[in-house]
């Protein structure tokens, strides 16, 4: 199992005409939380895509259970459970600053060569790096 932080202030821009972080932010807070998840991993997202690498979202799905306000920092936890393959799945838990669990959802995306438009298996490094988080003395 392999997983990620990262911290994300709410912007006023990002709420909506009730205060409310608006519910579209969250697939953009989603994939600032991924992109550091691979970050962290030592894979910039740009690096693969220009290796002919892309991982287009197939499947995202939220849900919500306590709002998030203007100023707020909130905490997006990111855990990759399953060795990825063609697939690739994340799970998110995003926390407000009083530890408070106010969204979880999951997004589903899959390695495709950038030429062939076709899905494939993700570079060999990655899975290198990627595999000791999912040996049994990790889990």
């Amino acid at each position: 199992m392999y997983r990620s932080e990262t911290k994300i202030k709410v912007r006023y821009a990002e709420t909506d005409q009730m205060g409310f972080v608006y519910y579209g932010n969250y697939a953009v807070y989603y994939e600032i939380a991924r992109v550091e998840c691979l970050r962290r991993l030592g894979f910039v997202y740009k690096d693969l895509e220009d290796r002919g690498f892309i991982l287009p979202v197939i499947s995202y799905h939220i849900n919500f259970l306590k709002p998030a306000f203007y100023d707020d920092e909130i905490t997006v936890k990111v855990t990759v459970s399953e060795m990825p393959s063609v697939r690739i799945t994340f799970d998110y838990e995003s926390f407000n600053s009083k530890g408070e669990k106010i969204n979880e959802g999951t997004a589903v995306l899959v390695f495709m060569d950038k030429k062939k438009q076709a899905p494939c298996h993700p570079p060999r490094d990655f899975i290198d790096k990627i595999a000791p988080f999912f040996s049994p003395s990790k889990n």
